[in-house]
């Protein structure tokens, strides 16, 4: 293991620091979220973010052609042979001046980050490139987590290929995509289906694992995060270096957001990055914690100490109104992100705004995206939706350079697409009028015809 890599509290009054091959999913003294943290001036950092291109002719190197292992200088917990790749990474940033003209920007200055090309397609597979990495170091034999969806079929996928470790996962009622659960299914992981919603899920898992001493990968788990920043370093490598001025995220466990403002405030200490894009982070307006705590209540990280007893009394009004998280966004469903401090401290890096956006929103968006060829799951949709109503709102400007990330597939819920373009009409009553969507504008709906030549033929005209 690198000896110049530690474990570090995010609390400014704790800052205790722990060896890399513990398992924490939080500071034993304080309670608050942990960061790996490095000693940067006794490590081989690279001079510039381009010397990262020497790596390019490598890809016979597994950790080579890894999207997150070729940056391993950036992310050095472990020597660069102990990580574990399953090929993860190999994604593309899209321009999309077809959806600039949808959300308001000029033509070129909208970019797509696109991490459903990922093995399990979603993002998830970044962070548990990282996970296994560290599980496989501490000698793990069992990997558990929450699920909404994406999540357990990344952790599935990693178990079943690498055989380093048996996946458990926990799912609530009626809470996950089939497109996603398929996964986990297929791939062999345990699953455990509890009557609740994921925040159940989630207490349960965390409890789970701390008696069994199963080892958790959710995203409390710091080394994901680490490698859910490489995210951010292949857009700034696809933009050959240059800085976007925004990047636009969903928020629903709070985990992208979090490490995105990690790694960019690690950039800009090493040197290697002028200056840090901007942040913003979508909710759906049915699963919109984080966007009535930080834009209604004015909640700020201030420099760590962030008013919990804000949060509290926002949770147990929650729950004294039984307000339950429900959106088509099934990936960002989510009421008690875990990674709310970090997301807060990105925000704050990152001079960040947070919006909600409705389901209306978000399929509208999601449809545009799909008739740009790339197709998306709804909480994808969510940061372009998110764009278009900070480009009316004038927060963003029209020639701004903005990057939005995709983060899963559409095969991962091919029911809300079907409901969208009208296919079934018992889907679209199911999935999409009991949440108020009322239009269609830009479904591509089937034309039913009778089986008789003509007839198609005109159809066709």
């Amino acid at each position: 293991m690198s000896e110049h890599a530690f474990q570090i509290c995010i609390n400014p009054k704790c800052r205790k620091t722990y060896g890399i091959s513990e398992i924490h999913h939080a500071c034993p003294a304080c309670g608050e979220l942990l960061d790996v943290g490095y000693d940067w001036d006794k490590l081989p950092v690279p001079k510039k973010l381009s010397d990262f291109e020497q790596y390019w002719p490598n890809r016979n190197i597994p950790q080579r052609f890894s999207g997150v292992w070729r940056f391993h200088h950036l992310l050095p917990f472990v020597p660069i042979e102990d990580c574990v790749t399953i090929g993860e990474g190999q994604t593309i940033l899209q321009n999309a001046p077809f959806m600039a003209e949808y959300v308001g920007l000029k033509r070129g200055k909208l970019h797509l980050q696109y991490e459903g090309m990922n093995p399990s397609g979603s993002f998830k597979d970044n962070g548990m490139a990282g996970a296994f990495t560290h599980g496989k170091l501490v000698g793990a034999s069992r990997a558990a987590c929450a699920s909404t969806g994406n999540t357990s079929a990344s952790l599935a996928l990693y178990a079943a290929v690498t055989r380093l470790m048996k996946a458990v996962i926990f799912i609530g009622s009626g809470k996950i995509a089939y497109g996603k659960l398929s996964q986990a299914l297929d791939y062999g992981a345990k699953t455990i289906q509890i009557i609740g919603d994921f925040d159940d899920a989630m207490s349960r898992v965390q409890e789970v694992s701390k008696k069994l001493r199963i080892y958790l990968v959710n995203s409390v788990n710091p080394f994901r995060l680490e490698g859910q920043k490489t995210i951010m370093f292949r857009v700034l490598e696809q933009l050959r270096w240059n800085i976007p001025d925004w990047i636009v995220v969903p928020g629903g466990n709070l985990g992208n957001s979090s490490s995105f403002g990690k790694a960019f405030l690690e950039l800009k200490q090493l040197g290697l990055l002028e200056k840090i894009p901007r942040l913003a982070v979508i909710n759906a307006e049915g699963a919109d914690t984080l966007y009535r705590l930080v834009e209604k209540e004015g909640l700020r990280w201030n420099g760590g100490e962030y008013d919990k007893t804000l949060i509290e009394k926002f949770y147990a009004d929650m729950d004294t109104e039984g307000r339950r998280a429900d959106t088509i966004a099934s990936a960002i469903e989510i009421n008690r992100p875990v990674n709310l401090s970090k997301c807060l401290r990105a925000i704050d890096a990152c001079r960040g705004v947070v919006r909600e956006v409705s389901e209306q929103e978000i399929l509208d968006a999601k449809a545009q995206v799909g008739q740009g060829g790339l197709g998306c799951e709804p909480a994808s949709a969510a940061s372009l939706a998110g764009t278009k109503k900070l480009i009316t709102e004038g927060v963003i400007t029209p020639d701004e350079r903005v990057v939005c990330v995709l983060t899963g597939h559409q095969l991962k819920d091919p029911n809300a697409t079907v409901a969208y373009h009208r296919m079934d009409e018992s889907l679209y009553d199911k999935y999409l009028r009991v949440r108020g969507v009322t239009e269609t504008p830009f479904a591509n709906e089937p034309i039913t015809v009778p089986n008789q030549l003509e007839v198609i033929l005109d159809a066709l005209k």
